[in-house]
């Protein structure tokens, strides 16, 4: 199976509905992903939220607005696939809990597609993990005890991974406090991770 037959049925999928781990998704589907051969930066998420379950495209939300600004790429770029592919922990809004938080994302969606989408990302030279989820898939025994140690010590999955993997908090407002309380975050990582993005999707990179 080729990379767009498997995108073909990972659009497809009902896994969580019809044959879900637990309780049912208790929506129809609407898994949301951005992949090509071609894309060089890769952006792993946690799961979709509601307006991004409404549009069917990745972050376009205001955590989207922040990532963009963090990455120092305007929209034109992040949504161009042949350049950047976004591919989160679940790929279907998971819903939310009694509190009105979004719940996990869905486990079925990593187990049955993850290793198989990213053995065709043949280009991927840098992986961005945003949340908990992403980063205990793609940091292993790397990860730290805490959020903030792991962005932390993003230099450590930065020079040992391959691809290089860098750990971000998540964009969203709900961590405007740990950005206020971890300046060094937009002074030390921002600098170095926009570097590295304005090259890997530079329109002559490939």
């Amino acid at each position: 199976m080729d990379l767009e037959e498997l995108v073909q049925s990972i659009r497809a999928c009902r896994i969580c509905r019809d044959a879900p781990e637990g309780l049912a998704l208790p929506h129809e589907p609407r898994p949301v992903i951005q992949v090509s051969k071609t894309a060089r930066l890769l952006i792993a998420g946690q799961a979709p939220g509601t307006r991004v379950h409404e549009s069917g495209r990745p972050f376009t939300d205001p955590s989207g607005d922040r990532l963009r600004d963090w990455l120092g790429i305007d929209k034109d770029v992040f949504y161009d696939d042949a350049r950047v592919a976004i591919v989160p922990m679940g790929f279907c809004f998971p819903g939310q809990d009694k509190r009105g938080s979004d719940l996990p994302p869905r486990p079925e969606c990593a187990r049955h597609w993850r290793h198989k989408l990213l053995k065709r990302l043949p280009a991927v030279e840098l992986v961005l993990v945003i949340g908990q989820y992403a980063q205990a898939w793609h940091l292993g025994s790397l990860r730290k005890s805490t959020l903030t140690e792991t962005v932390f010590h993003w230099r450590e999955a930065f020079s040992v991974l391959d691809p290089p993997v860098i750990a971000l908090p998540h964009p969203s407002w709900r961590n405007n406090t740990w950005l206020t309380n971890n300046p060094w975050f937009e002074r030390d990582v921002l600098p170095v991770l926009k570097l590295q993005v304005e090259r890997l999707v530079a329109e002559d990179s490939n």
